[in-house]
């Protein structure tokens, strides 16, 4: 059995913050380990208990969520940072992913989608609420955001296929689902998100989808 998900809440309303700490607490396989009520406080908790994920509001007092985000994977790299937060503008989502976030959630998200996403990311994954997700898309189609100028189609020198791999990591499909789409195996995918993290040096699938946006690879 693997162990529990570590999780820290950063949030600066006291009565969200409990509210979420008793929902995490009824979920399989998650742990709470540790909140913060800002974001500097909570760069302090996390490198004190070094968890595996920080739910992270976005309107902090003293050090907002965004600059948290950035301060807390700079000296915690193993985590993993999910937004959880009211807003859902292009600014607050675009600002939150070049910070290393790999989720984000607003907080009308329920239980069920919360633990999906604390799941997700800690092995690997990214998970957006569908709303921000289309957002993202609608940006990327319109060349807004982040892909402000056209890029050649497969920069860094990406094959067809890995340029494929990376489009459905964008969507925020698993390795085992982009294997059963592009009817391969999973190890080939693995080798294929290697590849792709190799050449376009990003760390993570975070990283990988604002390169995706960035780069205009999503049509």
């Amino acid at each position: 059995m693997s162990a529990a998900t570590r999780v820290v809440v950063a949030d600066d309303q006291r009565l969200l913050r409990e509210g979420l700490v008793t929902m995490l607490q009824l979920i399989p396989g998650v742990e709470v380990v540790g909140t913060a009520a800002d974001g500097e406080e909570a760069l302090t908790v996390t490198e004190r208990v070094r968890p595996d994920v920080v739910l992270m509001d976005l309107r902090m007092p003293r050090v907002d969520g965004v600059e948290a985000t950035r301060r807390v994977l700079a000296a915690v790299p193993t985590a993993r940072v999910v937004v959880l937060t009211t807003y859902a503008d292009d600014e607050s989502v675009f600002a939150a992913l070049d910070a290393g976030a790999s989720g984000y959630l607003t907080k009308d998200a329920g239980a069920e989608e919360i633990a999906r996403a604390i799941h997700a990311v800690r092995a690997g994954e990214v998970l957006f609420d569908p709303t921000v997700q289309r957002r993202l898309l609608e940006n990327a189609r319109a060349g807004g955001g982040l892909a402000p100028q056209p890029k050649p189609q497969h920069p860094h020198g990406l094959t067809v296929r890995e340029a494929e791999v990376l489009v459905l990591i964008a969507d925020g499909l698993s390795n085992q689902e982009i294997a059963q789409r592009l009817f391969i195996s999973e190890a080939t995918v693995k080798s294929h998100v290697n590849s792709i993290f190799s050449k376009t040096e990003v760390r993570d699938r975070a990283q990988a989808v604002r390169y995706a946006y960035q780069h205009g690879l999503i049509a």
